[in-house]
């Protein structure tokens, strides 16, 4: 069993109520399990394929989900960026290999199925991207209309094409995606949609599994575990997950929760920096990685718990640093990622030069989207291709000239 709880006064709320803040105190929602009295079997839970569903009994969903097999994403130890930093328990959670290419895929098998467990008609959310991508896809599973607000020109072509292939009703507004989530969220109060932004606490319990995944992958707990912030529901939900095990027994210490900002959408890092109680929102956040542009991430009070609640930190990232990173990972690992996915790892390497890192820490970086999310900034950064004759002799000497 499960209640709906606000994080800041404690008020508590009936499950079937349809509820994204609380009503006496307006602050964020969270679900609680009654832990104690769940019976969970660690050996049942390894028996079954890694997935967001192998962890079914710390999610709200009690019927068959809207599933496309998400979750069991790889992580990968970075050998070569780790040994170059000196840090040679360096790895990646590669949230990018799920259906539709983002972690958000986690989310929103839960999300979605809770709507049609809730009997709501249709689904709604603000996008910078790859939220609308995978509402998309989701709705489309299940067979249930979405419609997604996205800021005019300001979102990855890729992403928008998902949106539209899975046949969302997307609309472009001329304004930033803060303003894009606040028509949403009035749209859904008023007209009776169901919103699946991170606001809404069941999406972030899919999201919590990133969290166990690693954990079971890696056999143990790691040092820090290190996420891009957009609109920080990310890593409120792995420390929510991880703070689950703890409970059950299964772990019995939390990783460092670091959050890594663009240096042109940092209200997160500014807080952690100067010890603000909460966030102070930026009113034009601006960067290359599209998917944490985002200057009033709702899901603030959560992160900043998670991150001061562990000892943890916050930091920024230019967008040179993002888009080298980007290059590093795919031409040293092998593994390709958007923008902002980069900024989980750029963040690493600036936090071990500035000697916030220590050399031993195990740090696993989350790398939330893949690289075909935003193409266009692939191709804008890399030489174009070589064109030349078709014959022997051109080839050559393109070769070895």
């Amino acid at each position: 069993m499960y209640r709906i709880v606000c994080v800041n006064c404690g008020a508590e709320y009936a499950p079937e109520e349809i509820l994204y803040r609380c009503t006496r105190c307006d602050h964020l929602l969270c679900v609680e399990y009654d832990l104690d009295s769940i019976a969970i079997d660690r050996a049942a839970w390894m028996r079954r394929p890694l997935s967001v569903w192998r962890y079914r009994e710390l999610l709200p969903v009690s019927g068959e989900p809207v599933s496309l097999q998400e979750g069991g994403t790889p992580l990968y130890h970075l050998k070569r960026i780790g040994e170059e930093l000196g840090l040679p328990e360096l790895y990646a959670k590669h949230e990018g290999m799920n259906p539709t290419g983002s972690f958000k895929d986690r989310g929103m098998t839960v999300g979605v199925s809770m709507a049609m467990q809730l009997g709501m008609k249709s689904v709604a959310c603000a996008s910078t991207g790859n939220t609308s991508a995978s509402l998309a896809a989701y709705a489309a599973k299940g067979g249930i209309p979405a419609v997604v607000i996205l800021p005019a020109g300001k979102v990855a072509l890729g992403k928008v094409a998902q949106a539209l292939m899975h046949g969302a009703k997307v609309i472009a507004i001329r304004d930033n995606f803060d303003k894009a989530l606040e028509m949403v969220y009035s749209l859904c109060l008023s007209h009776g949609l169901y919103l699946l932004n991170s606001v809404n606490p069941y999406r972030l319990e899919g999201q919590k599994t990133i969290g166990l995944e690693t954990i079971d992958q890696l056999g143990g707990v790691p040092d820090r575990m290190v996420l891009p912030v957009g609109n920080a529901g990310n890593i409120s939900a792995v420390h929510k997950g991880l703070r689950e095990l703890r409970h059950l027994g299964f772990i019995e210490d939390l990783p460092m929760m670091t959050g890594i900002q663009a240096a042109g959408s940092r209200p997160v890092v500014d807080a952690v920096e100067q010890n603000f109680p909460e966030v102070v929102p930026c009113a034009d956040p601006e960067t290359i990685a599209t998917a944490i542009r985002i200057g009033a991430p709702v899901n603030a009070e959560k992160a900043l718990a998670a991150i001061r609640q562990t000892g943890g930190t916050a930091a920024s990232v230019t967008d040179e640093e993002i888009l080298a990173m980007q290059r590093d990972l795919a031409r040293k690992e092998g593994i390709g990622v958007e923008p902002a996915s980069a900024a989980s790892v750029a963040g690493v390497k600036k936090l071990a030069e500035a000697g916030v890192i220590d050399r031993s820490e195990r740090i696993v970086c989350v790398v939330t989207g893949h690289l075909l999310k935003d193409p266009e900034t692939v191709v804008k950064q890399c030489e174009p291709p070589i064109e030349i004759d078709a014959t022997q002799e051109s080839l050559l000497s393109v070769l070895y000239s």
